[in-house]
């Protein structure tokens, strides 16, 4: 870090999950974290079913939070097939939604991307067989890609890369085996390691475990709000 940089205090939280029966309400969380970080990070998942009944409930307690927003989208924001309108609505109550993007707050630049399944280590799928099975690899791929090449556009000398689904599998650990491949790919560790990033969140894991690092060393925080943090929180706090 430059001399004359300035920590800066993020909080991060996945899998919010926001129904439209308005069961839970993040207003006084979103009021706690204002008061407690400069930045917001939420690692996917905002919405139960990706209905956009339920992004306007989220960006009604978005009103809030008085500090910036950064999110990027996880499977349930996927299910309804709403994915343009459930954006659309995020976006204008002042979410930055990254999709193979970067923005910086404070001088950090956020890389975000959703990610995808694919398996760990040896145990990671290849495009081998079916056409559906080939289709699978290739959009894990395709993630992979995406995030490096919005990681060769960020210009400040701190980064944090926002995922949904799991780059590693020591915070995955604690979910049943069976669905370790669902939970995320190494190809995202991969290409991480390859920049100088200071840290890295996802979610997707509600049973998860909250930290572990790269094969390259770089710390991973699974942010689930299921998740236990060490601040007893909710919400993770990190310093960059």
């Amino acid at each position: 870090m430059a001399e004359d940089a300035q920590p800066l205090k993020v909080a991060a939280i996945g899998d919010l999950h926001v129904k439209t029966d308005g069961t839970a309400s993040y207003k006084a969380i979103f009021g706690e974290i204002s008061r407690e970080a400069d930045v917001l990070v939420i690692a996917g998942d905002l919405t139960d079913l990706g209905k956009p009944a339920e992004a306007e409930l989220l960006a009604e307690d978005l009103r809030a939070c008085t500090i910036p927003v950064v999110a990027v989208l996880g499977n349930h924001d996927y299910e309804c097939g709403c994915v343009e309108e459930v954006s659309r609505i995020l976006q204008q109550a002042g979410v930055r939604l990254l999709d193979g993007q970067w923005t910086e707050v404070g001088g950090v630049g956020f890389v975000g991307v959703k990610g995808f399944a694919g398996g760990f280590g040896r145990a990671m799928l290849g495009s081998f067989g079916e056409p559906a099975i080939k289709a699978m690899v290739a959009e894990s791929v395709s993630e992979a890609m995406r995030l490096e090449n919005a990681m060769r556009q960020v210009k400040t000398e701190r980064a944090m890369v926002v995922l949904h689904y799991a780059p590693i599998v020591e915070t995955i650990a604690g979910e049943p085996l069976e669905i370790f491949p669902f939970l995320g790919s190494s190809r995202l560790a991969e290409t991480i390691d390859r920049f100088p990033v200071k840290a890295v969140v996802h979610g997707h894991a509600h049973r998860g475990a909250y930290e572990g690092k790269t094969p390259g060393g770089i710390p991973v925080y699974n942010v689930a709000q299921q998740i236990p943090k060490p601040n007893g929180c909710p919400y993770a706090l990190l310093t960059l």
